[in-house]
């Protein structure tokens, strides 16, 4: 089976770790476009793997990118570590590369683009807490996508 990372196009799964909600977006290289897939339960227990490993399933992404909450002064912030472990045991977990990005203000960003959307009309409904995490999850795979695009 060729590697999902081989071709020089790919998907790509991000999550925006919170202690209650694990936003999810994805999207490819081609396009460059990232979109919203919703959120998955995360709490004392631990995340819903169950339905994190249905996510990679059914979107078959070749990496996953794992937002990495920082202070707005770049130190570590009191959820940093926990990301980082979320992320450890997801590569394990998924056998997949597991890249950590900045996500600092990504939830505020991604307030701001649902409130624009309701304003315009585009957004019928009212939005909710995980509809946030995962347009947050959508802003963390645009920031990947723009680092990829420096690197290359």
């Amino acid at each position: 089976m060729p590697d999902r990372e081989s071709a020089r196009h790919f998907i790509v799964l991000a999550l925006d770790f919170g202690l209650k909600r694990i936003g999810i977006a994805s999207g490819d290289t081609l396009t460059r476009s990232a979109h919203a897939r919703g959120a998955v339960a995360n709490g004392p227990q631990g995340p819903d793997w169950a339905v994190l490993q249905k996510y990679i399933a059914d979107l078959r992404p070749a990496r996953l990118a794992v937002g990495e909450p920082y202070n707005a002064d770049g130190s570590a912030s009191p959820l940093t570590e926990t990301a980082r472990r979320f992320a450890a045991e997801l590569k394990q977990r998924s056998s997949l590369p597991v890249d950590l990005v900045d996500e600092r203000w990504s939830s505020q960003d991604a307030e701001e683009k649902l409130r624009a959307a309701r304003a315009s009309g585009l957004r019928p409904r009212r939005v909710s807490k995980a509809d946030v995490d995962a347009t947050a999850a959508a802003v963390i795979l645009e920031r990947w996508f723009e680092t990829q695009q420096t690197n290359s």
